[in-house]
């Protein structure tokens, strides 16, 4: 967010924008369709945006029909602590919304009825988009979803399994998995102050918060939405050669640890892994790409601060180079040379493919010269011969 916003921000109530993390899941069944179906659950991630962006919009005393806009990052979660196929969503909202004229107006955070309200309002809303789609079908006393498994999909199988906790290979098929077990050190009921609403089968959790100069934890709760499904630190080799996943928090009744073979655990992994061209981050309200707002709160380019008045915003708006990318996500700084600890910059772009492969063979980094440098030394060849 650009820092004159945060400015005008105060300006108008006092208050620094804040960002508040809504965590959205799902009944079992719903899981299940959205693994195999990413089409409807683009369509109910959706509806859940705009029932949450609806109801900031009105508590900000905007109207809706006036063009203001929220904005919210997705991170779409497949994974559970026991290695389980667990859909559900992620959301980082701002803790306001943008009206038509570019300025910010921060909302106060949301109590635990009004979570209750939103959550009814978004069981409410996909129940009937479910019922019009033809995936769910109700009668005088009960209703179910039409989620049966196509004829021969293994595939399914697996995802079915996986979901309810049980195993899709070997002799235990069908069964749930072993589970290592402790006393309970506590029995841990949710308070009704915490910011938390099941209704349905569907739970809403909004109790993380953080102001907009709280970089460090804005930081960390990034990193957590989307932290990887599995750590290494929590998985270990008994000595019959099975895996043991550790929880990260024990459940309810003490279980601590979940025992997999070798083939159970490759079928939790299968599992977890989406269907082709699925995206697992959304962009929501101003923070997506065809926003008219978008350009007041992608930051600008620092060297074109003092050409403000010859610029738009749209000119200044910019996003991180590769190189940027790189060391952000993966800790690889191709600008800082190896040897030296210099800064690297560009000297020459080649692009006829005639040179760059002149280059590379000179230095020994085509495909032949790899081959070459991936077989053996021939004096392993003469060694095994005077072994036969």
């Amino acid at each position: 967010m650009n820092k004159c916003f945060e400015a005008r921000c105060k300006m108008l109530s006092g208050i620094d924008p804040k960002g508040i993390s809504y965590q959205q899941r799902v009944p079992f069944p719903l899981r299940y369709l959205f693994a195999t179906n990413p089409q409807v659950m683009s369509r109910v991630l959706t509806i859940v945006h705009r029932v949450i962006s609806t109801f900031l919009i009105k508590r900000s005393g905007r109207k809706v029909k006036s063009g203001a806009q929220s904005g919210a990052v997705t991170l779409i979660q497949r994974f559970g602590s026991a290695l389980n196929l667990n859909l559900h969503f992620h959301m980082l909202y701002l803790n306001g919304v943008y009206d038509n004229k570019g300025y910010f107006w921060p909302v106060k955070p949301p109590t635990p009825g009004d979570l209750d309200g939103v959550t009814h309002k978004i069981a409410k809303r996909v129940s009937r988009y479910l019922e019009r789609a033809g995936y769910l079908y109700r009668d005088a006393e009960t209703e179910y979803l039409d989620l049966l498994p196509e004829e021969g999909d293994a595939m399914h199988r697996i995802i079915g399994a996986s979901i309810t906790y049980r195993l899709a290979f070997g002799t235990n098929a069908g069964k749930k998995a072993l589970t290592l077990q402790a006393v309970p050190t506590n029995d841990y009921r949710a308070k009704s102050s915490e910011l938390v609403s099941k209704q349905a089968g569907f739970s809403l959790h909004a109790g993380v918060a953080c102001k907009s100069n709280q970089r460090k934890k804005l930081e960390r709760l990034c990193r957590y939405i989307t932290r990887p499904a599995i750590a290494e630190q929590r998985l270990s080799l008994a000595s019959n050669g099975n895996v043991i996943v550790s929880l990260k928090t024990p459940y309810d009744d003490g279980t601590s640890h979940v025992v997999l073979s070798p083939m159970e655990f490759m079928g939790r992994l299968a599992a977890l892994v989406p269907k082709p061209r699925v995206n697992l981050t959304r962009f929501h309200g101003v923070f997506s790409p065809r926003s008219r707002l978008r350009v007041y709160v992608v930051p600008g380019k620092p060297e074109d601060e003092s050409k403000e008045n010859s610029q738009s915003a749209m000119d200044k708006a910019y996003a991180m180079t590769w190189a940027q990318r790189l060391k952000r996500v993966f800790a690889i700084e191709i600008e800082k040379c190896d040897k030296c600890g210099g800064r690297v910059k560009i000297i020459a772009s080649i692009e006829d493919p005639a040179v760059i492969e002149k280059i590379l063979k000179h230095v020994g980094l085509d495909e032949e010269s790899q081959t070459r440098n991936r077989s053996p030394p021939s004096s392993l060849f003469s060694h095994s011969t005077q072994l036969f």
